[in-house]
């Protein structure tokens, strides 16, 4: 994966644009158009801003729908960064919903890493990382987009 993890993207002026990203992603810019035009068959959309606690641009993967009642409801399903050659997606699960995980059809090793990953501190949740620079983990990526979209 990425050789160099540089994190990109911390000049708040200069927003994180078609061609910004294409130059920060280098070969990896496929794969991260791919990611793109999967989000819309998940019902995802991105929503870029610089944080200042952070100093750099991350993107929220956010699923909205229309609850029982009527009402608009939005849920952040995972979080990007864009690094020297690959692109990070972040979910932050709820440690509640960890005992679901083995039932997803996902890759021994990454149900391995997911089940070993850390509660952060006093919150109830736990993160899982990936480093994207191929398209091999797309689909790994998506399904745990999905289980996260399912959990209210």
């Amino acid at each position: 994966m990425g050789i160099n993890k540089v994190q990109l993207l911390r000049d708040p002026d200069i927003q994180p644009s078609i061609d910004v990203v294409s130059k920060a992603l280098g070969g990896a810019y496929d794969t991260y158009t791919k990611f793109l035009n999967e989000l819309t068959n998940h019902d995802i959309h991105l929503s870029w801003r610089y944080y200042n606690d952070g100093k750099a641009w991350l993107a929220k993967g956010l699923h909205k729908w229309t609850g029982i009642r009527g009402g608009q409801n939005e849920t952040t399903v995972f979080w990007l960064s864009i690094w020297d050659g690959f692109f990070k997606v972040t979910f932050y699960v709820p440690e509640k919903s960890r005992a679901a995980i083995p039932s997803l059809q996902l890759d021994e090793e990454v149900k391995l890493m997911i089940l070993d990953s850390k509660q952060m501190g006093k919150l109830k949740y736990f993160p899982i990382t990936f480093d994207l620079d191929l398209d091999e983990m797309l689909k790994t990526v998506f399904l745990i987009a999905d289980f996260k979209k399912s959990i209210k």
